[in-house]
């Protein structure tokens, strides 16, 4: 099986990005199995900087093609917050404090002044090819409470209207085919198959 390097020490996105690869073939590995000591310190501003950042440092240092995604939860009501700092909102990969933090900021928002949508941003990069990225994204609603055992992050306070189930209640091939992750990654699958054969 094809290999390819995620730049991710997130366990949560490694099951995501394995159940969107492997169909395609390809066997992830991540940050775990080759550099597990390495930190990326994520300073950039907008999701596809940081997807960036750490594609790039990751390619120089394995001088291999690798893959990284930034992604996370835009709130319309909190000005497109929790943003680039979804997964420090409240404390550092805090989920269940995020959550609440989000909850509590929006507890007064009515209704139709709820939606929200995931973002993720992936960028491939390499020695000897030029870093390219590509974005996708999940309208949905925040919702007044949790709901849902799958996913990881906000999914559990993420409705979607489409499917009248919150994103943490969706099977795992359910949250593949209209996730944020996986709009993005069926964006860059054509690339993939020229450039990791």
């Amino acid at each position: 099986m094809k290999q390819v390097v995620i730049a991710t020490k997130n366990k949560g996105k490694a099951k995501d990005f394995e159940a969107l690869f492997n169909p395609f073939g390809y066997e992830v590995v991540t940050m775990f199995d080759v550099a597990p000591d390495m930190e990326i310190e994520e300073t950039g501003t907008t999701f596809e900087e940081n997807a960036v950042l750490k594609a790039e440092t990751l390619a120089a240092a394995l001088n291999t093609i690798v893959i990284a995604d930034d992604s996370g939860l835009q709130v319309d009501a909190l000005g497109g917050e929790p943003g680039v700092y979804s997964a420090r909102y409240a404390g550092d990969h805090d989920d269940e404090a995020n959550m609440i933090k989000v909850l509590e900021n929006m507890k007064d928002v009515p209704e139709e002044q709820r939606t929200a949508r995931f973002c993720c941003a992936l960028a491939i990069a390499g020695p000897t090819m030029e870093t390219s990225t590509v974005f996708g994204t999940c309208e949905g609603v925040i919702a007044h409470e949790k709901r849902g055992a799958n996913g990881f992050g906000y999914d559990p306070i993420f409705f979607v209207p489409a499917l009248d189930r919150h994103m943490a209640e969706l099977s795992a091939d359910e949250k593949g085919a209209i996730s944020h992750r996986g709009n993005a990654i069926r964006k860059l699958a054509l690339e993939l198959a020229t450039l990791l054969k």
